[in-house]
């Protein structure tokens, strides 16, 4: 399929953004073949916690997230909700570390760099005013915010690598906390289905 998509590039306006659409119709068709299905469905719940472990594992990532929620959707039949968001959170928690310890070595220098654009020192300067003391929680806020839905989690994991004086270590309970309750509310949903 790569091989594909490289080929026609020219011809596909849109290349991520197909593929983006091919992992949704991908996680609709994992949800309703895995509760439709039986073998396929007796094969996702024979994973059992290992499956939820890999599933919060490719939660975290933006083309795997929705065939992961689909996953944890068809495994919180059967599983402990509690039990579950804890392996799923430690899944997604494993992904996350790669994520900002990769964007933390990799692009530094680039962080530093468009931190010294003008267009970037007007915007903060404006959110400064805009938000006033609550200036300094609105990029954790909405990292946190991206990092606990299913929504590209690399987008968040980035903004929280780009802050300076957050600790990986600091960075691993936040991350570990937001995944494991949007992984509860999936099962709690899941569970309601």
């Amino acid at each position: 399929m790569f091989k594909f998509l490289r080929r026609n590039h020219r011809k596909i306006k849109y290349p991520k953004l197909l593929l983006l659409l091919i992992t949704l119709v991908m996680a609709v068709l994992v949800y309703y073949e895995g509760i439709n299905y039986e073998p396929f469905e007796h094969f996702i719940k024979s994973l059992n916690y290992f499956g939820t472990l890999l599933g919060g594992f490719l939660y975290a990532y933006g083309f795997t997230s929705a065939p992961a929620t689909a996953i944890l959707l068809v495994l919180s039949q059967n599983q402990n909700i509690f039990l579950s968001a804890v392996i799923g959170g430690i899944g997604a928690l494993i992904s996350d570390v790669l994520i900002f310890l990769f964007i933390r070595a990799s692009f530094a220098d680039e962080i530093k760099m468009i931190k010294k654009e003008k267009i970037v020192k007007k915007i903060a300067k404006t959110e400064k005013r805009i938000f006033g003391r609550i200036y300094k929680y609105i990029l954790p806020v909405f990292s946190g915010f991206l990092i606990a839905s299913p929504l590209p989690t690399e987008i968040g994991v980035s903004l929280m690598a780009s802050i300076k004086k957050l600790s990986v270590k600091k960075f691993m309970i936040a991350a570990y906390i937001l995944h494991t309750l949007g992984i509860f509310l999936i099962f709690l949903l899941g569970k309601s289905l």
